[in-house]
């Protein structure tokens, strides 16, 4: 991958890393109770985000295994409450940062897992480490 497509990602990560920490930060503290869980999972991928961003900047070594655990976790993490909140809405009163498959971010936490995927696999190549 290209440096300058690369840097694109780093700040897509934390540009969705601030929204989903913002957004959760403020449904928890003034409407927890109407939500309890899209709150909660809205909370558990700002963090998820968040030390999946900091993998990917550091990278390399156990940074690289940090980096394909959060990936993962958020790449099924929306795959699996992308289904449940839109087979099941009672169960997602409010949206989450997942809800849809990313729906209301424009599906971007759907497709940027698999793209930091393909940029570890890339990386771990050029180190030889496949």
């Amino acid at each position: 991958m290209k440096r300058g497509a690369w840097v694109l990602v780093l700040v897509v990560y934390l540009v969705l890393t601030v929204a989903a920490l913002g957004r959760s930060g403020f449904q928890i503290a003034t409407k927890f109770s109407e939500a309890p869980l899209a709150y909660s999972l809205s909370a558990f991928s700002a963090v998820v985000y968040l030390v999946a961003t900091i993998a990917l900047i550091r990278g390399g070594g156990r940074w690289s295994v940090v980096g394909w655990v959060t990936l993962t976790i958020e790449l099924v993490g929306v795959l699996v409450v992308g289904i449940v909140s839109l087979s099941d809405p009672e169960l997602f009163p409010q949206d989450t940062v997942w809800s849809a498959f990313g729906r209301g971010y424009l599906f971007v936490p759907l497709v940027l897992p698999a793209v930091g995927m393909f940029y570890l696999y890339t990386r771990s190549r050029k180190e030889g480490r496949t």
